[in-house]
């Protein structure tokens, strides 16, 4: 492996453009394609996006999910086909050309010519496909952009054609005149999910108008209410509910006579005084209900002052009156027209209880006018054309904008002496999702799918696909299923996918084209392009005759998206097999909900819903298996990212900044997959860099610095250990690792099976923390070489082991990074993989250690708890303490407490002794209490009794408790997990609290002796030494793997208590800083010093510390000897070898076993040098030998 530098120099997004580079080198991607090609199928469908605006977060997010779980099943055994799909047609595309071209009006199109707007829509629909494609591929996701699918591609748009015909063979299509949501602003019907995605709190004008009573003997006039007086001139008739009451009122100041519903009375006007003997004379009876309700109501009182009731009646006894039309239109439906219907849609919550009715503008209104007989379809007339302006039918208003018409219509009202009173109303309206005009109702004639009909069907085959999260299937989805409603699949537009419907001009004869065979077979037409100006022109002749031309309209984009299954493979003219054999797809994810603003998918739920109803319609069957929907990415301040306030920071400068494996993984862990909704935060990115990629890449840093050690120290190189003979290390930490590594991939492949992604990177924190907090730091003794060098390789290849499978395992979470290191690791393993990604993901290889992870899991408790303790005391882990008593039941964790793990626990501690106890009595008193938390809501009013009878449970019973893992209270029975076992620590007689203290969590109590003990200062001062040498190294900026010798010189006039540190603890020493402590004296004068600091009243003790580089030695006898004797000779040789690179003359001499002939000094014999004889690599070599005589 080669040398890689420390973690703040490693620059990830710099390193993530490598990769690229080196993925495009090899293929990557098609290879992995190529060497899975044989696999089983996994069917995978990735849901178009338009590709007239930039991406952002919210693709980001679900490209994210899709590559996980594709890259996931890739390594699993599978062939994954991932292609990117645009979706070209509809509004989005319309809408830009419209403003591009400056069309207000349906007639502005047809002038310009259908063949010139479709072409300029086409210009622009790849506008950004290589922004996409440059974004998509920085952010490591792989997927096909040169094999994409478009939704204007003939094959596509040709298995739409399929999908509509066998609906209409199935007889779910049929044309329906209805009132659907509008929009004005893009001229055409929306569906009702579109219809409510864009809720607006708006201010609309309310009028109150009267319509006399034909033949009243009073000259009573019905009072009705609208919000939208544009509708009035289209009024036909007023409806009533049968089931309230109402009341007929003369005003006692204008003498006016008025008809609405009993509780609505309070609606009317009523003046700001009145004289005083009116009050006094009135014998007006107002019924008790009558409410003060509506914008502009008068007050209660002057409700009940101001009317005289003359009659009380039922809403039945109403219908059939007519009354007077406020204008001269539709007067040849005089007969039928302009009466009272009664219905209970009417409500007594706003109004007057009486509604007035323009059929042709409200779907109760339509219905209520069609049952009652007021008018057939066939004769509704609609007087507001597709640009949201009045026809010629409404003369007074001709050409005028409907919603600008609303105050000339009021006035128009008044001046009739209709008006009762107007004002403002605030109310939520819908607004078009994509122009952001206000929609209207509007009867207009469309073509439907019969979902109705399918309604059980579609619940039972949600209930066979599996969602992530499950609320969203069984509440969200399950309630629109229960809801649906048939589908206008028809649209009135230009750019889409035609319908495939020739039809005679009465509409009685009817041919659906499924194919663009059959196409040019019955039209004799070569056709080579699907679109309105390519195929309108062409007609079929019946088989009476006669001649059939195509409707003109086009299909709703989204029946497009939901048609996706079949069209982007070109089902059924082409992969049958391919299809038939994996449907229902395996996979699909997408969005609750994207932002409006960028051009995007509206709403999953809808393509979810579309996917489900047609292949619910077609098969019998859901379209996907399986699912997983993301919730929206806001910007930090919970609003949604809006490019205009820039609330948010570019994702290409996040990913430049941070990398993409880091943005990808702040995302996967965050509420956003549980489709919930994230704030998005830059900071969390970088979080995501420092608590996962640091700690990650400093690991593999010891570990490829600790193989490169073996190196320059001499030894063979390293070699990675096989399997087996790993399985074999009696070394307890590499058994918990490897228990630990095998246990990550368990729990990997159970929740990436499960696709949970968001419960990976928590559970892959925890392990990275343990690899480097206790396996790295408890062994670093082994890794660098200090108990033998088999142990150490030992450890080294356990190392390399748990970082190569947990890069496996993340692969496809991290892409970059895991590619990073294994290109590194592969060096030293013999027939890899040429990438990660070609490699299969880990098998769990056998049953974890269970017992030894949660052995060294509570080893972390007693550590964190003793720490703590010392902390309260002030005592630093410098400071050895004489003994550390364990409190635990369990037996088998003791013994390993005070077996295997003894020495890890008891030099981290820095503690001489350790005593197990399984006697939970002798050092604590236990006491119970419940978990309110949990138990609250569950026992509900019981929660009393069950608390008292918790905290009363004796030592016995709570022993008791916790051996058998229940019990019952007051009829209830509690888990361990419903209650709180707390152990009071017992302080042993005639002790103080600062001579022994305790800490406990859950099961387990340490207690530590606190006392001074002067035999255990020589340790605390060792460790004092070792610290301010390890401070001192650090200062200076040294690798770990640098060496360099250390000289101690004690400052004190009396040495004496330095000396005795530094013998007693001669080899502690030695361990923890890697060689031998020499005296100051020591140092030869061609010492090259690189550091050297001065301490004072360290442990009582006085002293200069000075980092060296390696320095020769030299035995001046055994080269005077070597040399005849010769001095002068000697002196040469010494100065010619100080003359010489410390590494390459170390080399040398292991090239040589030890043994190196100098013979280039001028006029001096050849001398045979010997290492350990003659001359030493280091003060510290000359020291041992020294030191052994």
């Amino acid at each position: 492996m080669e040398e890689v530098c420390e973690g703040k120099d490693f620059a990830f997004p710099k390193q993530e453009e490598t990769i690229l580079s080196f993925w495009s080198q090899i293929d990557a991607f098609n290879t992995q394609l190529s060497l899975t090609k044989d696999k089983p199928e996994y069917i995978f469908y990735d849901g178009p996006p338009f590709a007239t605006g930039l991406p952002h977060y919210g693709h980001i997010l679900a490209g994210t999910i899709k590559d996980i779980v594709t890259r996931y099943h890739s390594m699993t055994g599978h062939h994954v086909t991932r292609r990117f799909g645009w979706d070209c047609h509809g509004l989005p595309v319309e809408n830009e050309i419209d403003k591009k071209l400056g069309i207000k009006k349906r007639e502005d199109v047809i002038k310009l010519g259908i063949d010139v707007y479709n072409e300029e829509c086409r210009s622009i629909v790849t506008r950004y496909v290589s922004e996409w494609e440059n974004v998509i591929t920085r952010t490591g996701r792989w997927i096909d952009f040169k094999n994409d699918y478009k939704t204007m591609d003939l094959n596509f748009m040709e298995s739409v054609w399929w999908v509509f015909s066998q609906l209409y063979a199935k007889d779910l299509v049929y044309k329906g005149f209805k009132v659907m949501p509008y929009s004005t602003g893009c001229k055409t019907p929306l569906s009702n999910f579109e219809a409510g995605q864009n809720y607006k709190d708006v201010s609309d004008p309310e009028v109150y108008m009267t319509f006399p009573v034909l033949g009243d003997a009073h000259g009573a006039s019905f009072v009705a209410w609208t919000t939208t007086p544009w509708t009035l001139p289209s009024n036909l008739a007023l409806c009533v509910n049968a089931n309230f009451t109402y009341l007929k009122v003369r005003n006692k100041y204008t003498g006016k006579v008025y008809i609405v519903g009993e509780s609505r009375l309070s609606t009317l006007p009523t003046p700001k005084e009145k004289p005083k003997e009116a009050v006094a004379n009135s014998t007006a009876s107002v019924p008790k209900n009558a409410k003060n309700k509506g914008a502009l109501s008068g007050k209660a009182d002057n409700v009940l002052d101001s009317f005289e009731v003359l009659e009380k009646f039922s809403g039945a006894s109403l219908v059939g009156k007519k009354y007077e039309p406020l204008f001269n239109y539709f007067t040849e439906l005089s007969d039928t027209a302009f009466r009272v219907v009664a219905d209970n849609y009417v409500t007594d919550d706003s109004g007057t209880g009486i509604v007035h009715c323009a059929p042709a503008f409200g779907e109760d209104d339509f219905r209520v006018c069609i049952d009652n007989q007021i008018l057939s379809k066939d004769k509704l007339i609609v007087a507001v054309d597709d640009d949201g302006c009045f026809t010629e039918n409404i003369t007074d208003f001709s050409g005028c904008y409907i919603k600008q018409a609303d105050k000339d219509i009021i006035e128009a009202v008044k001046a009739k002496g209709r008006l009762v009173k107007s004002g403002a109303f605030t109310h939520s309206y819908p607004y078009c999702w994509r122009s952001d005009t206000p929609l209207i109702y509007r009867a207009v004639p469309s073509w439907f799918v019969r979902v109705e009909s399918l309604k059980e069907k579609l619940l039972e085959n949600n209930k066979l696909t599996y969602w992530v999260p499950d609320f969203v299937k069984d509440k969200r989805f399950h309630n629109w299923l229960e809801n649906a409603r048939d589908w206008a699949i028809s649209r009135s537009r230009f750019w889409g996918t035609p319908l495939p419907i020739w039809i005679s001009e009465d509409e009685k004869e009817i041919v659906v084209i499924d194919s663009v065979a059959k196409l040019e077979k019955l039209s004799g037409v070569k056709v080579t392009d699907l679109h309105r100006h390519k195929i309108d022109h062409i007609t079929i002749k019946s088989e009476s005759g006669r001649v059939l031309r195509r409707v003109d309209d086009v299909f709703d984009c989204w029946f497009e998206s939901g048609s996706m299954p079949y069209a982007y493979i070109h089902y059924p003219f082409e992969n049958r097999e391919l299809f038939e054999k994996n449907f229902p797809g395996h996979f699909v994810a997408e969005g609750l909900d994207q932002t409006r603003g960028w051009s995007v998918s509206l709403f999953s739920h809808v393509w979810f819903y579309t996917l489900m109803v047609l292949a619910t319609a077609l098969f019998g069957k859901p379209a996907f298996r399986n699912l997983i929907c993301n919730g929206l990415v806001l910007a930090e301040d919970g609003k949604k990212m809006s490019k205009s306030l820039k609330n948010y920071p570019s994702p290409m400068d996040v990913i430049n900044d941070y990398g993409a494996d880091a943005l990808r993984l702040y995302l996967i862990n965050s509420p956003v997959v549980r489709a919930e909704p994230l704030r998005f935060k830059k900071e969390g990115v970088y979080g995501v860099v420092r608590d996962v990629f640091l700690p990650w890449y400093n690991a593999y840093r010891f570990l490829v610095q600790n193989t490169k050690r073996l190196e320059v120290e001499g030894l063979a190189p390293f070699v990675l250990l096989d399997q087996a003979t790993l399985q074999k290390s009696s070394n307890v930490l590499d058994q918990w690792i490897n228990s630990a590594t095998q246990s990550l991939v368990h729990f990997v492949r159970q929740e990436m099976d499960g696709y949970r992604l968001y419960t990976v990177v928590p559970y892959l924190l925890k392990f990275l923390d343990n690899l480097t907090n206790i396996y790295v730091r408890f062994n670093r003794k082994r890794l660098k070489g200090r108990t033998g060098e088999e142990d150490c390789r030992t450890a080294l290849s356990t190392l390399f082991n748990v970082l190569l499978l947990s890069c496996k395992v993340m692969a496809p979470f991290t892409p970059f990074f895991t590619e990073v290191l294994y290109q590194n690791m592969r060096k030293v393993c013999s027939g890899s993989e040429e990438s990660i990604h070609y490699c299969s993901f880990p098998e769990e290889e056998g049953k974890g250690g269970e017992r030894i992870e949660q052995s060294v899991t509570r080893m972390m408790t007693i550590i964190d708890l003793a720490r703590n303790i010392r902390e309260r005391h002030n005592k630093p882990l410098k400071t050895p303490l004489r003994e550390m008593v364990i409190v635990h039941p369990d037996a088998d964790f003791l013994d390993d407490i005070n077996g295997k793990l003894k020495e890890y626990v008891l030099e981290e501690l820095n503690i001489r002794s350790l005593v197990p106890c399984n006697d939970t009595l002798k050092y604590a008193s236990l006491r119970a209490e419940p978990d309110f938390s949990i138990l609250g809501k569950r026992l509900g009013k019981s929660m009393g009794i069950v608390a008292k009878e918790v905290k009363a449970m004796s030592q016995e019973k709570i022993l008791a408790f916790e051996n058998a893992g229940e019990v019952v209270i007051a009829n209830h029975s509690l888990k361990l997990s419903d209650i709180k076992v707390l152990r009071d620590f017992k302080r042993p007689d005639g002790m103080a609290e600062n001579e022994i203290d305790a800490a406990g969590d859950g099961d387990v109590l340490v207690i530590l002796d606190l006392r001074p003990d002067e035999s255990l200062f020589e340790a605390g001062a060792a460790r004092e030494i070792v610290n301010r040498i390890q401070k001192l190294r650090k200062k200076i900026a040294l690798e770990p793997t640098d060496t360099v010798e250390v000289y101690f010189q004690s400052l004190d006039a009396d040495t004496s208590i330095s000396q005795r540190v530094l013998h007693s603890q001669e080899s502690y020493i030695r361990d923890a800083i890697g060689s031998s402590l020499l005296q100051f004296s020591l140092m030869p004068s061609h010492a090259v010093i690189i550091g050297e600091e001065s301490f004072h009243g360290i442990s009582n003790m006085s002293f200069a510390i000075t980092l060296a580089r390696p320095a020769l030695m030299f035995n001046e006898k055994a080269i005077l000897s070597l040399l005849a004797g010769d001095s002068k000779f000697a002196q040469n040789l010494q100065t010619y070898l100080l003359s010489r690179d410390h590494s390459n003359l170390k080399s040398e001499f292991q090239d040589g076993n030890g043994k190196k002939i100098v013979d280039s000094i001028e006029h001096q014999p050849a001398a045979e040098v010997i290492l350990g004889e003659h001359v030493f690599l280091s003060v510290g070599d000359y020291y041992v030998v020294a030191k052994s005589g």
